[in-house]
């Protein structure tokens, strides 16, 4: 079974109890402050955007900084000029939940990202609920239907939805669905591959007027300024951040 499959098995085994608590998930989203502008964060000028991504661990590098306080990433990635931040709630894979979402919150004025394996609108709300501005939906995890939907229930909440593809038919269906934000993973999420090449290839096929993120795979200046001269605008990047000694002069190194 593909890791992606894996993880996805998890998440739907987790999902009778939190569709027990929809009502209060609803509840706490409800009562949220206005969602911070995270599409915004990624198109306000033609530079270099940067969304930093905390992960304490995953399916290809296992664990990275297990212990990591993401109180102190989330200042790090603000002061190196982080566009927005990218915060991994995903337990068995990835090493992190919900409440490190919360506590990025409240350690930084930037845009959060959740990034997860959605499945159901009730992650939505739980998403919001703990202070998410946005979230990523797979194609590869969803029917056109349920992406729609998913898309529909963050709009809903005010949120900016990520739509993630790793071909140009997955492409295909997020822009058909609607998608403003389309991320392109240069990772197989079945077999966690990286095609380094996957992001310049699919930029001249994609729509101008649809803000692309590259993701995965990005490890020095060097990447970012080859995809930003082919078309690139944003970027995600997690593993080399969060790895880095001092991740704000990282960050700040990257951007100058």
């Amino acid at each position: 079974m593909s890791v992606l499959r894996r993880i996805a098995d998890g998440v739907r085994a987790r999902l009778p109890e939190l569709r027990r608590r929809a009502g209060a998930w609803a509840a706490r989203a409800d009562a949220q402050p206005p969602a911070r502008d995270f599409a915004g964060a990624l198109t306000g000028d033609p530079g270099l955007r940067v969304i930093a991504e905390f992960k304490p661990a995953s399916p290809s590098r296992g664990s990275i900084r297990p212990d990591a306080d993401v109180r102190a990433f989330a200042r790090a990635f603000e002061a190196g000029g982080a566009a927005a931040m990218s915060v991994l709630t995903e337990p068995e894979f990835f090493g992190s939940g919900l409440d490190r979402l919360e506590a990025a919150r409240t350690a930084c004025s930037l845009p959060l990202l959740r990034k997860d394996f959605l499945l159901d609108p009730v992650q939505i709300d739980e998403a919001r609920a703990s202070g998410a501005d946005a979230v990523l939906l797979i194609v590869a995890l969803l029917d056109d239907a349920r992406l729609r939907d998913l898309m529909q229930a963050a709009a809903g909440r005010g949120m900016a939805s990520l739509v993630e593809a790793h071909d140009r038919a997955e492409a295909e269906r997020a822009l058909t669905a609607g998608a403003g934000l389309l991320g392109v993973n240069q990772r197989n999420l079945d077999t966690l591959e990286i095609d380094p090449g996957l992001v310049e290839r699919m930029l001249p096929t994609l729509p101008r007027g649809v803000p692309v993120v590259a993701e995965s795979g990005l490890r020095s200046r060097d990447d970012l300024r080859r995809l930003h001269a082919a078309g690139c605008r944003a970027f995600l990047v997690g593993t080399t951040l969060m790895e880095a000694p001092d991740p704000a002069a990282a960050l700040r190194g990257w951007l100058a």
